[in-house]
C-alpha cells in the first residue's frame, strides 16, 4: 500500500478529555496531577506504534454559561481543571524513545519568543519528537485571566497568528544547524557568524532575536492546527502539517478533507505535505453488544448541562439563555464558528433540541463513536482511510487510561494484519513518522490563496 495510516493520541492534562464523562467512569484513573498516569498512556500508545501524542489546552475555567464557575466546578467539565502540557510533555520525553509529543500554545496571550523557545527546547529534550497544537484563543475568560476586558475578533486573532508564527519561523532559523562548535581544544563555543539576530518589527510583534537556543534536531516543531472556519481552514492550509479535525459524520469529514487539500494547492503547497486527521471515540468489545453495553453505559454519565458549559466556552456565547427543548438553528455565535456550524447542521437533519446537542457534547464534543469488536473498528477506520476522509485519525478516550489499552491490544494487531498501519517505527523525529521531508523555515506566502 502506498499510503500509510497514522494514528494518534488525545489528552488534555486533566480529568477528561472530549467525554465529560470520562472522570466518572469507575474504571478511569484520575490522577491527573501526577506523571505516572500520563506515562502509562504515553507508554502504552508507544508501544502501539502511534506518531504522536497529542495535548489540547484551555487557559480558563469554564465561566460563559450563566456566568457561573459553580457548576462546571462541581460536575467536572471540560477545563474547569488543567495543568501546564509543555511539563508533561517535557517529562514525557525522558519515559519515552520513538512517540511524537505535541502540545497546545496559544498565539493570542503569549509572545513568539517565548513560544519558540519553549519548542526549540522540547525539540531538544525529545530528541526531534515536538508538534505545536497552534490555537487562537478564544473566549472572553482567557481574555480576562491575562488582563484584558476584551478578546480580539475572530479574524484579527487569525491576523496574529499569521505574523505570530512568521517571527517563530524566523527564531527557530536565527541559528545555522551547525553553528554550535563547541571545540574545547580550540576553545570556540559557537560560530558567530551562523547565529543572527532577525529584528523584527511588525504589526503585532516586535523581537531582536537571535533565539537562546541552538538549532534543533526537526529546525522547528511539526506544526499542527484545527481550523474549521472559513478563515481557519486558509490558515491551516498555509501552515499546518497535521490537522485535527471533528466531524461526527463521513460525510462532513470527507468534504473537509477536499476543502483543505484544494486550499493546500492553492498555497503553493503540496496537499500530502498536509495529513488530516479526524477525531473519534472508541468502545471495543469482544462482542459485538458487549462494545454497545460499554458505549451505553458511558453514554449515560454524560450531563447535557456540562455539554452546553463547554459549547458555551468553545463559541463564547451564553447557551443558559436559551429554551433546552428548543431547536438551535436560529443561534448566532461568535467564536468557534465551524464546530458550531457542525452543530447546528446536526440540529436540523436530526430535529435535535439544544438538551441533546449538550448530550452529544458532554459525551465527546460531536466526535463520532466507533462501536463494535476489533474487526469492525478497523472496517470503520478502514473504509474512511481509503474512502477519502483521512489520512490517519486521533483517538480520543471515553475511559482512560482503559480506551487506550483496548484499542493498542486489541485494534492495532487488526490494522497491523491488514498491512494499513505499521509494525515497528521506521524513524525517529515525528517529522519522520508523519512521512514528511525536511522542515522549511520559509512559510508560505500570505494572500495566495484563492478562496474556497
Amino acid at each position: 500500500m502506498s499510503r500509510e495510516l497514522h494514528l494518534a493520541g488525545f489528552l488534555i492534562a486533566s480529568h477528561v478529555t472530549h467525554s465529560h464523562a470520562a472522570w466518572r467512569d469507575p474504571a478511569s484513573e484520575t490522577d491527573y496531577l501526577g506523571p505516572d498516569y500520563y506515562r502509562r498512556v504515553a507508554q502504552t500508545l508507544e508501544r502501539g506504534k502511534f506518531d504522536f501524542l497529542f495535548f489540547a489546552d484551555l487557559l480558563a475555567t469554564p465561566v460563559r454559561y450563566g456566568n457561573d464557575i459553580r457548576v462546571p466546578l462541581s460536575s467536572g467539565t471540560q477545563a474547569s481543571a488543567t495543568i501546564d502540557p509543555s511539563l508533561v510533555a517535557a517529562g514525557l520525553a525522558n519515559v519515552t524513545e520513538k512517540i511524537g509529543l505535541a502540545i497546545t500554545k496559544s498565539t493570542t496571550y503569549f509572545h513568539p519568543y517565548e513560544v519558540a523557545r519553549i519548542f526549540a527546547t522540547l525539540d531538544h529534550l525529545s530528541r526531534g519528537r515536538a508538534g505545536w497544537n497552534v490555537v487562537t484563543s478564544l473566549n472572553q475568560a482567557e481574555a480576562q485571566n491575562f488582563g484584558i476586558e476584551n478578546h480580539l475578533g475572530h479574524d484579527e486573532r487569525y491576523d496574529r497568528a499569521q505574523e505570530f508564527l512568521e517571527v517563530a519561523f524566523k527564531l527557530w532559523g536565527s541559528w545555522d544547524r551547525d553553528a554550535l562548535v563547541q571545540d574545547k581544544a580550540s576553545g570556540v563555543f559557537a560560530d558567530p557568524d551562523k547565529v543572527r539576530t532577525i529584528d523584527h518589527e511588525g504589526e503585532w510583534f516586535k523581537t531582536r532575536g537571535p533565539l537562546t537556543v541552538p538549532h534543533s534536531p526537526q529546525s522547528r516543531p511539526v506544526i499542527i492546527q484545527a481550523g474549521s472556519s472559513s478563515v481557519g481552514k486558509d490558515f491551516a492550509a498555509r501552515w499546518a502539517e497535521a490537522i485535527f479535525e471533528i466531524d461526527p459524520t463521513s460525510e462532513g469529514r470527507k468534504a473537509y478533507y477536499d476543502d483543505v487539500k484544494s486550499r493546500a494547492s492553492n498555497f503553493g503547497r503540496n496537499p500530502d505535505d498536509i495529513k488530516i486527521f479526524p477525531s473519534f471515540v472508541p468502545f471495543v468489545g469482544e462482542t459485538e453488544s458487549i462494545a454497545r453495553e460499554k458505549q451505553a453505559f458511558h453514554n449515560e454519565l454524560a450531563d447535557p448541562i456540562s455539554g452546553l458549559i463547554t459549547l458555551s466556552v468553545h463559541t463564547d456565547h451564553d447557551f443558559s439563555q436559551y429554551d433546552l427543548d428548543a431547536p438551535i438553528e436560529d443561534v448566532v455565535v461568535p467564536g468557534t464558528q465551524g464546530l458550531f456550524d457542525v452543530a447546528r447542521r446536526l440540529s436540523v437533519e436530526d430535529d435535535l433540541t439544544l438538551r441533546d446537542i449538550g448530550k452529544l457534547y458532554a459525551q465527546g464534543v460531536l466526535l463520532p463513536q466507533f462501536v463494535g469488536t476489533a474487526s469492525q473498528i478497523a472496517d470503520q477506520i478502514e473504509e474512511g482511510f481509503l474512502g477519502g476522509e483521512a489520512d490517519g485519525y486521533i483517538l480520543s478516550a471515553a475511559q482512560a487510561p482503559g480506551t487506550f489499552d483496548d484499542f493498542v491490544d486489541l485494534v492495532v494487531p487488526e490494522l497491523q494484519r491488514r498491512g494499513l498501519f505499521r509494525t515497528d517505527y521506521t524513524g525517529s523525529t515525528l517529522r519522520d513518522h508523519l512521512g514528511l521531508g525536511g522542515a522549511s523555515l520559509t512559510p508560505a506566502p500570505r494572500g495566495v490563496a484563492v478562496g474556497a
